[in-house]
């Protein structure tokens, strides 16, 4: 029998994919995925089982698609995300950290609702009301002060959920780490966050510009890791596929289905 346990992440990295899933509809997530990976890899120890066969057909493509987005990452946005935290106070960084993420929460309540997490959703309607009201349009954080607790929720997930396949691995365009269930999924996504209602076009870019930053800048931390690791496609690839895994299950994910060994004190190795 397959051994189940509540794999554990830390809450930094938590709250950065968390991030990073509610914005994949304007996030380029090739090397912001690799470095939050590499985060994961840093506190908890994984290596793909041997014997598991990864679900990658498209790979010299995927490879392909994936080194030119590593080429804009370090052309473009790397050095835009590395001038953001360097010359943008940290105080005005989580404010406008706080604002994206409550504007683009919707999202995450409508997707509870629809896995039938119905208590979720009500709470993610209280951490929205909440945020915006007492939060001041979402630059302050009330609602986790209050105890009301942060879901993980996309359509990709909620797919998942009522059991449709992940498919084969996919590199996106820009766009990056992915999969068949995953790629369509942003085009839901997308018309369910916040800023998509706004009529004002460069205030709603700007905002998703801000997140791109925002988030990008939360992985320069790991950056280190990412380009020291042997094959850092490899290391994207496989640590994808388990997270998406993980959140699908809500923490609660097989060793035989994701390829990967969980532990007890719920490392992966």
């Amino acid at each position: 029998m397959a051994n189940h346990c509540q794999a554990k992440y830390p809450t930094s990295v938590d709250e950065i994919f968390g991030r990073m899933m509610r914005n994949q509809h304007t996030l380029p997530r090739f090397q912001i995925i690799a470095a939050l990976l590499a985060v994961c890899v840093g506190a908890s120890s994984w290596a793909a089982k041997p014997e598991k066969q990864v679900k990658d057909p498209f790979e010299r493509m995927n490879r392909a698609t994936y080194r030119f987005n590593d080429v804009l990452d370090r052309s473009f946005l790397r050095p835009l995300a590395e001038g953001y935290r360097d010359h943008v106070p940290e105080k005005i960084r989580n404010g406008l950290s706080n604002f994206i993420a409550n504007i683009e929460y919707p999202s995450v309540a409508v997707n509870d609702a629809l896995q039938g997490k119905f208590k979720a959703a009500g709470q993610d309607v209280g951490r929205f009301v909440v945020n915006t009201i007492a939060g001041v349009g979402g630059f302050r954080d009330p609602a986790t002060k209050l105890g009301i607790p942060v879901h993980r929720e996309d359509f990709g997930q909620t797919l998942g959920h009522w059991g449709v396949p992940a498919g084969p691995y996919l590199v996106l365009p820009l766009l990056g780490a992915s999969d068949f269930r995953d790629a369509p999924s942003w085009i839901v996504d997308a018309h369910l966050v916040g800023e998509h209602r706004l009529k004002n076009q460069p205030l709603r870019w700007g905002i998703s510009a801000l997140s791109v930053f925002e988030i990008r800048v939360q992985a320069l931390a790991a950056q280190g890791a990412i380009d020291r690791a042997f094959d850092p496609y490899a290391l994207v690839r496989d640590a994808y596929l388990a997270r998406r895994d993980y959140l699908v299950h809500d923490g609660v994910v097989s060793d035989e289905d994701s390829g990967y060994d969980v532990l007890d004190d719920g490392t992966i190795e």
